[in-house]
């Protein structure tokens, strides 16, 4: 829909809906910059509306909030050009003016502020912490969130972190144990390759965890799984590969601690659901460095968990974000937004 912003009329998106609040923005304009509108103190699992936007609060699962999660992927720390692509020649390539701070600066500067405001147990990034694997780019990352988060903050690698020949940053897997809640960490990346893979020694670490384990399980990694009922089987899926991604999905389905796999590398937000494990959601979250520019908050309860998208929302954040929504011929803004259902979302516990 559209409302009437400043003087001028703009179309408003529904962002994020998460138990007690909602936050909207209006995209940018000739002369208007884009806003952020946000909501708090609402009641959830309940129809509201603000702003002549129409939306129903996520549940709030039952029992006390124990933990609190912050993620983020795809930060590319020393990235230059925005919107390439192999293969892909529609453009536009996007890149900062003279003088200015390179983007993922502004971008990840932007999301710690944001993150280290809802005071999070864990700070996680998931993978493509730097754009080119150099030791440079990895102490950038760090310098940029260490300091906030200390010994809250883990990472994971990415393909853009691991050469054939050199990996800046560690592998996995790692386990991180909260009240109410263990993250299962992943190292999804195959060194040199934009494909993922998950080996046997890890298939076999999960599914330890999850026998054992007497809370929720998010399981976290840099790659998407493939579709176990998709009719195409390419080995060179750009997420996990097929026989691999078959294995996880069936390591979910039997270890109902199980409850969620998150990842990244995509830049884009959906979520899917496989038949082997039923309801549990395989989410892919969009990338700090552009459109929409995102992190992701998990709020922990002793019934269940919420995902709730956060686009960084500084208007220098707001600015570069808005900018790329022209990639790939216009058609990038659709493809990484996606459905309010693909960024908020609650995880149930298994019966």
């Amino acid at each position: 829909m559209s409302i009437l912003v400043g003087g001028s009329v703009q179309a408003i998106e529904l962002t994020t809906v998460a138990d007690d609040e909602v936050v909207l923005h209006a995209p940018a304009t000739p002369g208007q910059p884009a806003q952020a509108v946000r909501r708090t103190g609402l009641e959830p699992g309940r129809d509201h509306e603000v702003e002549g936007v129409a939306f129903r609060t996520l549940p709030r699962p039952p029992g006390e909030r124990l933990a609190t999660v912050a993620t983020v992927n795809d930060v590319h720390f020393g990235e230059v050009e925005c919107g390439v692509l192999e293969g892909n020649t529609s453009g536009p390539v996007l890149r900062v003016g003279p003088g200015e701070a390179p983007y993922p600066d502004t971008m990840n500067r932007a999301a710690v502020r944001e993150i280290a405001a809802i005071e999070p147990d864990v700070v996680l990034a998931k993978g493509d912490l730097t754009a080119n694997g150099t030791v440079e780019e990895l102490e950038a990352f760090l310098s940029c969130y260490r300091p906030t988060f200390g010994e809250r903050l883990h990472y994971i690698r990415g393909n853009h972190d691991a050469s054939a020949d050199f990996s800046v940053v560690p592998g996995g897997p790692v386990e991180l144990t909260l009240p109410g809640v263990t993250l299962a960490v992943l190292d999804t990346t195959i060194p040199g390759r934009a494909s993922g893979r998950v080996d046997a020694d890890q298939l076999e670490w999960l599914d330890e965890l999850g026998a054992r384990a007497d809370r929720l399980v998010l399981v976290f990694g840099h790659h998407h799984p493939w579709d176990p009922s998709s009719r195409s089987r390419p080995e060179t899926y750009f997420g996990i590969n097929p026989a691999d991604s078959e294995a996880l999905v069936d390591v979910v389905a039997r270890r109902r601690a199980l409850v969620g796999y998150f990842a990244g590398h995509t830049h884009r937000n959906r979520v899917r659901r496989f038949g082997p494990s039923g309801e549990v959601p395989y989410a892919e979250v969009a990338c700090v460095k552009d459109f929409p520019g995102t992190w992701a908050e998990y709020r922990v309860f002793e019934g269940g968990a919420l995902q709730i998208h956060r686009r960084i929302s500084t208007p220098e954040a707001l600015a570069w974000s808005e900018g790329t929504r022209v990639m790939f011929g216009g058609f990038y803004a659709q493809y990484a937004f996606g459905q309010l259902s693909d960024r908020c979302f609650p995880v149930w516990p298994r019966t």
